[in-house]
């Protein structure tokens, strides 16, 4: 018999990805800390009024100076996929009986995609990752941070309590942190597991996240 060389598999994509689950609405990472991901609109600070302007400051000013623990903001540049939105102006076409209205979506249509392939539309969404650990490195053992590093997977695996607390900690951080940034005239979404699911997925397949939507969670859970 020949003895075959073992072949080299190359490491998976999920050893570099520092999350080890997502779940209850929280991103579990592999240390055992968890994140909420809130999503965050935006303000034209430009058209406000002066009062306006320095009340915004102010909040901001407050908002920053009452953190005690850091917080993540990411900018997510999009380039906007209208085809969705196209589709539906064809079929409002289709179905329209009005010649003249008919035409004016026709050329509405038409005017939108010229302007899409003109040039590069992006959509922009803002995010703010809020991190909750209850144990500080500072408060962690040589030891304990070794095996941490030599396992992480297993420092994720939370008892029922332990993740109990964890998830109202973070509820009462997240509420919090939302009405500080809703003084700011900002509108503030907590994003749950699927809306995390997808977040993480356009992330990492900017590319396929167009072409290829996830399925809704609860849609597979019936079909299992």
């Amino acid at each position: 018999m020949l003895n075959k060389k073992p072949t080299n598999v190359a490491p998976s994509t999920q050893q570099y990805i520092d999350i080890a689950e997502i779940r209850d609405d929280l991103v579990v990472m592999k240390d055992g800390t968890v994140r909420a991901v809130l999503m965050v609109s935006s303000i034209n600070f430009a058209l406000k009024s002066s009062e306006e302007q320095e009340a915004i400051v102010q909040a901001y000013i407050t908002f920053l100076n009452g953190l005690e623990y850091p917080l993540q903001i990411v900018i997510q540049s999009r380039r906007m996929n209208i085809d969705e939105y196209l589709l539906r102006l064809r079929e409002q076409e289709r179905k329209t009986q009005n010649e003249l209205l008919k035409a004016q979506i026709t050329d509405y249509r038409d005017f939108v995609s010229e302007l899409v392939e003109m040039g590069d539309i992006m959509q922009k969404r803002f995010f703010v990752v809020v991190p909750y650990d209850p144990l500080s490195n500072k408060r962690r053992g040589f030891f304990s941070r070794l095996s941490q590093a030599l396992s992480p997977i297993a420092s994720a695996k939370l008892n029922k309590t332990q993740w109990e607390d964890r998830k109202v900690a973070m509820s009462r951080r997240a509420e919090l942190l939302g009405g500080q940034l809703e003084s700011m005239g900002l509108t503030v979404v907590r994003l749950d597991t699927q809306g995390l699911i997808e977040m993480y997925y356009d992330v990492y397949n900017p590319d396929i996240f167009g072409r290829q939507p996830l399925q809704d969670l609860e849609k597979i859970h019936h079909e299992e």
